[in-house]
């Protein structure tokens, strides 16, 4: 059996080249935003399914209602975000920073959360059914 650490350095080591090209990793089929700087943004109710967002910095941001369904978030910054119903079933959080972030009730059944960072994160109503919280900072 694969050591769950191995295998979340090699998937971060797939972003950090991806982040490095300005390309997305294959499978994720919407918007890239690779490292996009989105602090503070107003994203409330966005459609960004299948969007490759590793790397960017969303810290703060408004993604309350959000459709992020199998979403590309590694390493992403959203520490401090509104993600309040935010529908992230299947999404890649993996190193994600979500300290302090607002998560109630949303979708998270099947997300890869491997050694994210969700210290003051309110995760109240969260479906994290399925949910890989391997090495996670609660």
């Amino acid at each position: 059996m694969t050591d769950i650490r191995e295998t979340a350095e090699a998937h971060a080591a797939a972003c950090r080249r991806a982040i490095d090209e300005g390309q997305p990793r294959p499978g994720y089929t919407g918007p890239s935003l690779i490292g996009a700087d989105l602090t503070e943004a107003n994203l409330a109710g966005a459609r960004l399914a299948g969007a490759c967002l590793s790397g960017a910095r969303l810290a703060g941001a408004c993604l309350s209602g959000a459709d992020l369904t199998g979403a590309d978030l590694t390493w992403a910054d959203l520490a401090g975000a509104r993600l309040a119903g935010a529908r992230l079933a299947g999404a890649c959080l993996s190193g994600a920073r979500l300290t302090s972030a607002v998560l109630i009730g949303a979708g998270l059944a099947g997300a890869n959360l491997v050694e994210a960072r969700l210290a003051g994160a309110d995760l109240a109503g969260a479906d994290l059914a399925g949910a890989n919280l391997a090495g996670a900072n609660l």
